[in-house]
């Protein structure tokens, strides 16, 4: 019996700390991994265009970004129990909320396309099915997911990025394995007239700017030191992923380029075809957390002041975005979407998010 109970202490123990300090990071990190980053092109478009060692700087820039950002994000999440993007925006621009209002639902929308435009692409090379049925199963599951709300979302998440990070660990391994001598005489080419810095910066402010709707997850926070160091730990979780792509991809760095599908190119020249089976099963299970991350936090933003509201009304709410976000992925493809959208809507986020939480949330943090 003493066992029992000291085991119950430890497993609660544990879960605490997990829920604290890597939670947060695997919601992150389920929230960016999207279309564009699970299929490797919003790396290439950001990180590997600019060559193998400047592709790094800007990796790092990325992350220092992502830490510093969410580490001030979830202090101010903790002491003003702000835990929707709706309470944390008013709380953080005041008047000017309606400015971010506008920035996230076309943020999510340029998501969504990419999530839909790729799920349909992953589902007709696994099994042969029709783009169209592909993009179909991907809108149930994320309306299923939305269905059964965030105690659910938050222990789905963290189970498929375990598997998640188990198979681009495969992946990063096995490309040390079979390419070293190509990765290495990669590092060798590298153009000198390329930034050091602007794709770490675009891509870090994009991805950031759509935070908020995973501060669900930081209700488990109590204290300013679980707060930052979950903050700071969160960046990294987030871009550890990317990194173990960006290597892998190194030796193909002619062929990715124009690739829509560049983890493909990898993955192909490796032979496995069950492997290949594999990590789009992965892929394809994060895009449902991606859409069901954005689904989810506007759902609150909607009806949470509300009281008489059905799942179903949340239901139907998130297949009406889901509908033109795929729409508009058909219209126009995805290596458009990632190279032409994402650039839009970047320097938005720096102005009405990122440079906000950098200067009015440190004020209001020192002040507390």
């Amino acid at each position: 019996a003493n066992s029992l109970i000291k085991f119950k202490k430890l497993y609660y123990k544990v879960l605490q700390t997990f829920r604290k300090y890597f939670l947060p990071g695997f919601i992150f990190q389920s929230l960016i991994i999207g279309g564009g980053y699970g299929t490797g092109r919003e790396i290439v478009e950001f990180f590997l265009k600019f060559g193998p060692v400047h592709g790094l700087w800007n990796m790092l820039i990325t992350t220092i970004i992502w830490s510093v950002v969410l580490a001030l994000c979830f202090e101010l999440c903790r002491i003003g129990k702000t835990y929707n993007y709706q309470s944390f925006i008013k709380d953080l621009l005041g008047k000017f909320w309606i400015a971010y209002e506008v920035l996230y639902i076309f943020g999510m929308i340029l998501v969504l396309s990419v999530m839909g435009s790729a799920s349909g692409d992953i589902i007709n090379q696994m099994i042969g099915l029709d783009h169209f049925f592909g993009v179909c199963i991907m809108m149930f599951l994320v309306s299923f997911m939305v269905f059964k709300g965030s105690v659910f979302i938050e222990k789905i998440f963290s189970y498929w990025s375990i598997v998640l990070y188990c198979g681009f660990g495969i992946l990063f391994i096995l490309a040390i394995n079979n390419f070293s001598i190509e990765i290495i005489d990669a590092f060798q080419n590298q153009d000198r007239n390329t930034s050091l810095w602007k794709g770490g910066v675009k891509y870090a402010a994009y991805n950031i700017g759509l935070a908020p709707a995973i501060f669900f997850c930081t209700k488990h926070l109590k204290s300013k030191n679980e707060a930052i160091f979950s903050g700071l730990l969160a960046g990294a979780i987030g871009i550890l992923p990317a990194f173990f792509m960006y290597i892998s991809m190194l030796s193909f760095n002619s062929d990715v380029l124009q690739s829509t599908f560049p983890v493909n190119i990898v993955l192909d020249a490796l032979g496995y075809d069950y492997l290949k089976i594999f990590f789009q099963i992965i892929l394809f299970g994060t895009f449902i957390e991606t859409g069901a991350s954005l689904i989810h936090g506007l759902n609150q933003r909607v009806f949470d002041s509300f009281s008489n509201v059905s799942n179903n009304h949340r239901i139907t709410f998130s297949l009406i975005a889901l509908v033109i976000s795929i729409f508009l992925s058909e219209k126009i493809g995805l290596i458009k979407l990632i190279s032409n959208g994402y650039g839009m809507i970047t320097w938005g986020y720096w102005l009405v998010f990122v440079i906000p939480v950098l200067i009015i949330g440190s004020i209001k943090i020192f002040k507390k």
